[in-house]
């Protein structure tokens, strides 16, 4: 649903989609093997770089990629996530995993990730085998970052089956047991209802142990009681554009973690604090760039209810909101790339004040 709602922003949609989905009518506007794999005690942010934050008609996609990418790097944010989809009309986008292996050549630090790997694009037993030489080939910085899958149209357009959400959701799950079993076990075997392994063997084996962070995109119940809770280092629940509404998924997690047994402080809370980050220097120059990006002509303070807008004192204030949850991860898609000059001030004024630096 993510990159859904995102992708419309673009097309001038996703505040309408915003009010209708979530808003009241009325507005004013075998369980993970033991030891962690990611740190609880770090506060991440991460640099969510979908196809459409870069120009239609761009000739060099992996050229301003990279040079975004290096750019996160050099700033000192955690990682960059790519989203995974097919076909946009004519949208040039590129395939996230091969893209993500050119990546970790160029890089050294800076942690890669897709947001989220759509399972039904690829056979899990395959992904499992990929997902493993990068982060073998990155030294251990790979964020597998899994989701049931979204859009029907690229979907029948490749000739991939769209089942049910409960179907995906059931494949989702055997697809997570299968990768953690190839990760973790020197030979496999498995006999699911999609899914199945026989003697199978994946080396070598991902750097980190015991073996990448995985995030599971998505935040309906059924996807949190059967994916989630059993198998997330960090949950991602996609833009929520209210607190109260974030609290709640969180109540109905750590439910359903209470459910099987399993300690809700082992998940990682991450969160998407706006649909876009607008950050400016000052009141005026604020308002310049809501402007630009206000394309429904909302009044500003309901274009702030969906948005990460603000001054530097004032993106702190509201990210210190989630900080007091417990949240350590933030998601960040910045509205004005491919230009880095948001970047660069969330960084130098937000990110680097709030981790201490």
């Amino acid at each position: 649903m993510r990159s859904e709602m995102f992708g419309a922003t673009r097309k001038g949609k996703f505040f309408a989609f915003v009010k209708s989905n979530y808003l009241p009518a009325n507005y004013s506007f075998d369980l993970r093997l033991s030891g962690l794999s990611v740190d609880l005690g770090v506060l991440k942010f991460g640099v969510f770089l979908p196809f459409y934050a870069f120009p239609k008609d761009q000739r060099e996609p992996f050229n301003l990629i990279r040079n975004t990418v290096l750019e996160c790097e050099t700033l000192g944010y955690h990682s960059v996530w790519l989203d995974d989809h097919l076909m946009q009309d004519y949208w040039p986008i590129l395939e996230p995993w091969t893209t993500l292996s050119a990546l970790s050549s160029i890089t050294s630090k800076i942690r890669l990730g897709t947001m989220v790997s759509c399972i039904m694009h690829r056979n899990p037993m395959l992904l499992a085998k990929m997902s493993a030489s990068i982060d073998v080939v990155s030294n251990g910085r790979l964020e597998f970052g899994v989701g049931a899958g979204i859009g029907r149209t690229e979907h029948a357009a490749y000739g991939f089956d769209f089942f049910k959400p409960t179907v995906r959701i059931e494949r989702l799950v055997e697809s997570l047991e299968v990768i953690k079993r190839l990760w973790t076990h020197d030979k496999s075997n498995f006999q699911g209802k999609y899914y199945s392994l026989k003697d199978a063997v994946c080396e070598p084996k991902p750097v980190q142990k015991p073996y990448p962070p995985i995030i599971v995109g998505g935040s309906g119940e059924m996807l949190l009681r059967k994916a989630t809770a059993p198998f997330a280092d960090r949950l991602d629940f996609g833009f929520l554009p209210t607190i109260e509404l974030y609290r709640k998924k969180l109540e109905i997690l750590e439910k359903k973690c209470g459910m099987i047994g399993r300690s809700f402080g082992e998940i990682e809370k991450s969160c998407w604090p706006g649909g876009q980050v607008l950050i400016a220097e000052t009141e005026g120059q604020l308002r310049e760039k809501i402007a630009q990006k206000n394309v429904l002509a909302l009044r500003e303070e309901e274009f702030k209810q969906v948005n990460l807008a603000g001054t530097p004192a004032q993106i702190r204030e509201k990210l210190q909101v989630y900080l007091d949850l417990g949240v350590s991860c933030f998601m960040l898609y910045f509205a004005d790339l491919p230009r880095v000059e948001g970047l660069r001030l969330f960084a130098e004024s937000v990110m680097d004040p709030i981790r201490g630096g």
